[in-house]
């Protein structure tokens, strides 16, 4: 059976992606790892993804890959170049970064892109992973972070929402939710907005399950 390791920075995380394997892929065996300090820190030292972050990714690697597993997937967006070099080092296994499966469907579209995100420094990171000339337009779901961390679901799901139709309104011909802690809000989002809603989670089991 194909082993998989699942490495977090949210607990946030955990479930959607636990729930999709479970749902498109019950074969695999899943391996989790949570390190919620990691977007703390990001957020907290003002440092950005120095060497020392990039240090604590590889570590979080190696350890997966000792044991047994056969492909990682990384669920937090905000650290493409740490995942991008645990990739390089790993190159013999398939390691993906939360958003790389999405992207790639996402460009199967035309038209205006909208992606929403709940973590700010995500805006920043997550753009760039789109191919040269993609028309992205970005929303933060302001408040949607805090309240998922206070329990508050449905706020959360809402305050995404209320941004997939302000997006909608932008002009946006599909929307794009950047985190696995939003795929829950899919489909508020596509009530909202009336457009086609992608998530993170789904995109990364449908892309595991084809490269290993």
């Amino acid at each position: 059976m194909t082993r998989i390791a699942l490495i977090h920075a949210l607990s946030h995380s955990v479930a959607p992606i636990n729930e999709a394997f479970a749902r498109d892929w019950p074969e695999a065996v899943r391996m989790n790892l949570l390190d919620d300090s990691l977007s703390a820190d990001l957020a907290r030292n003002g440092r950005g993804l120095d060497a020392a972050m990039h240090e604590r990714f590889q570590r979080l690697a190696q350890y997966a890959v000792d044991t047994g597993a056969e492909g990682i997937l990384f669920t937090c967006s905000a650290f493409g170049p740490c995942i991008e070099a645990v990739a390089r080092r790993h190159a013999g296994i398939p390691v993906l970064k939360p958003n790389e499966a999405m992207i790639a469907e996402a460009m199967q579209g035309e038209g205006r892109l909208g992606l929403v995100a709940t973590f700010a420094p995500t805006l920043a990171s997550m753009p760039p992973e789109f191919p040269v000339g993609t028309a992205l337009e970005l929303a933060l779901a302001e408040g949607a972070l805090d309240a998922l961390n206070a329990g508050d679901t449905q706020r959360h799901d809402a305050l995404i929402a209320s941004q997939a139709a302000a997006l909608r309104d932008r002009g946006c011909t599909r929307i794009a939710l950047a985190q696995f802690s939003m795929a829950r809000a899919r489909a508020a989002c596509e009530q909202a907005s009336g457009l086609p809603v992608l998530t993170t989670v789904d995109s990364a089991v449908r892309a595991l399950r084809r490269s290993v």
